[in-house]
């Protein structure tokens, strides 16, 4: 079944990946663990073996090739018997990287994309704070422009290569108004004055090289933003489909090698005078394990299909991520039982990628925002479209309150004069329609109004756009209406 995604080229590059992985790498994750760093010299040598930029442009040092040479690499990294060697180097590649290549302008792209490939410049993504995870429009590290440079203020933490690193690319605020609208990306050099990290210590990656980051006054060239000022959040709501896709592979991967870890020991282990992998219930576990890691590779292999052949696959990836990152958990439970006391001795790697496996379902989109994802694209029939920023002004289902405004006050000042007052209720924000005059007046006042309408901001999104139609969101409760109902009944020309 793998050849069927997999050519006689991919399987010719595993083939030397896994020589110079066997010769270079595996005998030093035992080291690089106990002294909780990777040397950079490691990337280098990849770099100069081709191993890294695999799909990146050739003018950029990269190699070009279809995104399934990216699978085998990762698939490869993923079975060194080091979650944090393999988180390392994938943030640069997959996670932190892309960014560049996609919005950086040509300036940056010359001057970071080749070091990069190379192996000499290591990245990261500085997304996570210590009150923002998953809730990126809650960032409040903050970039002022003054002049010729952004002044940046905040922290970070969690975040992967940001001590041993030299480049971060940075989720800031340039305006703390807006919403989603107001967060930006702007490369940062680690070294630079102003900037100071105190490495994590963790359960599990102990390779992996992770940091708290503080920026006092960082000065930050102006032309280091990435792509426009504003755009951030769209910019990751694009990047995070592949970093899910990555550690899906990631997942099944470690899922593989801990199996044929555990079966190793089986084969060898001996019981009331048998091998322990002649027991029934211990193969029939096996069995099982065996048919769920290979249902999932094949699950995640048709999505990196998808990837490749260039759909923007939301729901598949955000699948892919939950069950592949759950099954490990799953599997090295599992696998280190076979193991018995053994399992848990450090000097069995079983220890270690059970340790390593449980930030699969954290990292990177927890298993319950996943789970939310899929909800609202299964139950409401949401659906996502790629786009790095808003096209053409129009709303795309993500528009923070300051963005939609504009286009419903222009709405509202040619449709029928409501004869009321009408306020919409976010939570922690208001929209307030004074309909009594000529023409309806909106602002974002916080005032009493003849009737109130609760509604997300997500669900107002789609009824800005036409995805949602006003009676049905109240009929299936999305709009909850208090007050004067014949105000709710003229809701309808507003949206037209």
């Amino acid at each position: 079944m793998t050849n069927y995604y997999f050519s006689e080229e991919h399987e010719l590059f595993r083939s030397s990946l896994k020589d110079f992985l066997k010769k270079e790498v595996l005998p030093n994750i035992d080291q690089w663990e106990d002294k909780r760093q990777i040397p950079k010299e490691i990337w280098k040598k990849m770099g100069d073996m081709g191993f890294l930029g695999l799909s990146y442009p050739e003018k950029y040092g990269g190699l070009g090739l279809d995104f399934f040479y990216d699978v085998v690499f990762t698939e490869e990294v993923s079975k060194m018997y080091s979650g944090g060697f393999a988180a390392n180097v994938s943030v640069v590649q997959y996670m932190s990287g892309p960014y560049i290549l996609k919005h950086g302008s040509a300036y940056l792209k010359e001057k970071y994309l080749p070091g990069i490939t190379a192996g000499e410049i290591i990245t990261s993504i500085a997304i996570t704070e210590p009150g923002a995870g998953s809730d990126a429009a809650n960032i409040q590290t903050k970039a002022r422009l003054q002049g010729d440079h952004y002044l940046v203020n905040g922290s970070k933490t969690f975040i992967t290569n940001a001590f041993y690193g030299d480049l971060l690319i940075c989720v800031v605020k340039t305006n703390t108004e807006a919403g989603n609208a107001g967060v930006s990306l702007l490369l940062i050099d680690r070294n630079a004055e102003g900037v100071s990290a105190n490495k994590l210590k963790k359960l599990g990656w102990h390779a992996s090289d992770t940091a708290e980051l503080a920026f006092d006054n960082v000065k930050v060239p102006k032309e280091n933003l990435l792509g426009e000022e504003g755009k951030g959040f769209y910019y990751l709501m694009g990047g995070l489909q592949l970093e899910r896709l990555v550690g899906a592979v990631m997942g099944y991967a470690a899922c593989e090698e801990a199996l044929n870890y555990a079966l190793k020991y089986m084969s060898e282990r001996k019981a009331f005078g048998r091998t322990i992998n002649k027991f029934q219930v211990l193969r029939h576990r096996v069995a099982q394990l065996a048919t769920e890691i290979e249902a999932c590779k094949q699950f995640v292999l048709h999505c990196c299909r998808m990837n490749n052949d260039g759909h923007y696959a939301v729901k598949e990836s955000s699948m892919a991520k939950l069950l592949a990152s759950e099954l490990s958990d799953k599997v090295m439970y599992q696998c280190l039982q076979f193991f018995g006391g053994y399992g848990y001795m450090e000097e069995y790697k079983v220890a270690r990628m059970f340790r390593d496996s449980r930030i699969g379902t954290i990292g990177g989109g927890s298993s319950e925002i996943m789970r939310e994802i899929i909800a609202k694209m299964v139950i409401e029939e949401v659906s996502y479209k790629a786009s790095s920023k808003p096209s053409n002004g129009k709303n795309n289902g993500n528009l923070s309150l300051n963005e939609i405004l504009p286009t419903l006050q222009s709405k509202a000042k040619t449709a029928k004069p409501l004869g009321s007052t009408l306020k919409f209720n976010f939570g922690d924000q208001q929209l307030y329609i004074d309909g009594q005059g000529a023409l309806n007046q909106i602002s974002m006042e916080d005032k009493e109004a003849a009737c109130l309408v609760n509604v997300s901001l997500v669900d107002f999104n789609k009824m800005m756009n036409g995805e949602l139609n006003p009676m049905n969101a109240v009929m299936s409760g999305k709009l909850d209406i208090k007050g004067d109902m014949n105000v709710a009944m003229k809701l309808q020309s507003l949206f037209n």
